[in-house]
């Protein structure tokens, strides 16, 4: 989410963005191939491309994707976990730009996983931090050994830290507390981290996982730098913030699964929590609960028809636009005509999950009403935008190992990455954003 303290000429904000291995062109839905290519627009700004009809269709071009031109991974500072793969594993990569101390301050998390396991769960051991000094490094984690001397660095929060509870101070609440069944054994996890830096202090959005015993999204704030150290908000000591409904995987006990992926946005001195199913609120002044805690509103948008599962929303201001950024599956199946479609479409027999993309939309207002979506990444979802120092748009990405595209054996080894790809603007006028494009790209970076 956009931060006030990134709008200062020396700082903005920044996405990582990730350099994807490509493999082989995908062939285009029916009514891409009609749509006019990328072309440079006249002056600083690339053209939009034609919206595809009907609206829902996918664009699942190359020119959309990370690539060795306009993405790359970041080179953080391994741990000793990660020095059999060689680099970090990583869900859901957050980068952020900041200005402490006059000087632009990068910071970079995401969804850890643990030695042992493939993937982040059905448990996994808190959320790791690493910061650097511009977006290409040196990336270090970030230097917890005074908090906790002896433990692992970078840590900066984790239910293992439930033992540093005291009155009036909560590190770890009772549902974000490590539990077991016998089903899964050990369960409970941080999911999608974000960091935040707001009014000089440092926050840290983030959510308990399925496996946790309840599922959703909590605040912590910082009584330090960004090393912490971390306590909880007083609106997430008694369960995740929003209400419960029901959803989630059939193993989710009931009335345990809240509002998933929250996030935060700020302006001015102003600041909102930005859930999936199209939900915001506002915090209080003194950031320690949402206003409403329960019957949030919902961004005005345009959904597809039928919508999909979307999830990951996240808000970025450029332009004096607000743009929404939501993640959601494009699937691919046979269209009417009897070609290949690739579509936002629900699950449904003969729709095969390609890939994890971000689609966006914009507003003149941050509640909306939003502009019908377009797709600007392919498999970039669940993922934030962001300004670096020079004022240069970013975004992250990971490569989902969950399904679809980066799934697959050749390729799943280079999934799951901390990645940020070059970003472009078209102007006041066309008002889109997408990944960097070969052709139509701003000569001054958008």
């Amino acid at each position: 989410m956009t931060d006030s303290e990134n709008r200062l000429h020396i700082d903005r904000r920044s996405v990582l963005a990730a350099a994807a291995g490509l493999g082989a062109a995908a062939a285009l839905p029916a009514t891409a191939a009609h749509a006019a290519p990328g072309s440079t627009a006249k002056g600083r700004y690339p053209a939009n491309w034609p919206e595809l009809e009907p609206y829902g269709l996918a664009d699942i071009r190359k020119d959309l994707w990370p690539r060795e031109d306009n993405s790359f991974l970041l080179p953080l500072e391994l741990r000793p976990r990660d020095e059999e793969l060689g680099r970090v594993w990583m869900r859901d990569t957050y980068v952020n730009c900041f200005v402490v101390g006059n000087r632009p301050m990068y910071v970079a998390t995401g969804t850890s996983r643990v030695p042992g396991l493939d993937k982040a769960a059905p448990y996994n051991d808190g959320i790791f931090v690493w910061v650097a000094p511009s977006l290409h490094g040196p990336w270090r984690l970030a230097d917890t050994t005074g908090i906790r001397p002896g433990a692992e660095k970078g840590k900066v929060w984790s239910p293992e830290f439930v033992d540093e509870n005291r009155a009036g101070r909560t590190v770890v609440a009772p549902w974000q507390e490590y539990w077991y069944d016998e089903r899964f054994g050990k369960r409970g996890q941080a999911w999608a981290p974000e960091v935040h830096h707001f009014r000089g202090t440092w926050y840290i959005a983030a959510c308990m996982g399925d496996h946790s015993r309840k599922v959703g999204s909590f605040v912590l704030v910082s009584e330090g730098g960004v090393e912490g150290p971390y306590r909880l908000i007083e609106g997430s000591l008694e369960k995740p913030l929003g209400e419960s409904f029901i959803g989630g995987p059939g193993f989710i006990e009931p009335g345990a699964y809240h509002h998933i992926d929250g996030g935060i946005y700020t302006e001015g001195d102003d600041a909102w929590l930005v859930l999936h199913n199209d939900l915001y609120a506002r915090f209080r002044d003194d950031m320690e609960d949402i206003v409403p805690a329960t019957g949030l509103p919902a961004f005005q948008q345009r959904p597809y028809s039928p919508e999909p599962y979307i999830e990951g929303a996240y808000v970025h201001k450029h332009g004096g636009r607000y743009y929404l950024l939501q993640s959601v599956w494009s699937r691919r199946s046979t269209g009417a005509d009897g070609g290949t479609r690739y579509a936002y479409d629900p699950r449904g027999d003969g729709r095969e999950q390609f890939q994890y993309d971000t689609v966006m939309a914009v507003s003149d207002n941050f509640e909306g009403p939003y502009s019908r979506r377009w797709t600007a990444g392919v498999g970039i979802g669940h993922n934030n935008m962001f300004e670096d120092h020079r004022g240069k748009l970013w975004a992250t990405f990971f490569r989902n190992p969950a399904a679809g595209y980066w799934s697959d054996p050749a390729r799943i080894g280079d999934a799951a990455v901390p990645g940020v790809v070059r970003m472009e603007w078209t102007g006041p006028k066309g008002d889109r954003i997408y990944v960097r494009r070969r052709r139509g790209r701003a000569a001054d970076g958008g």
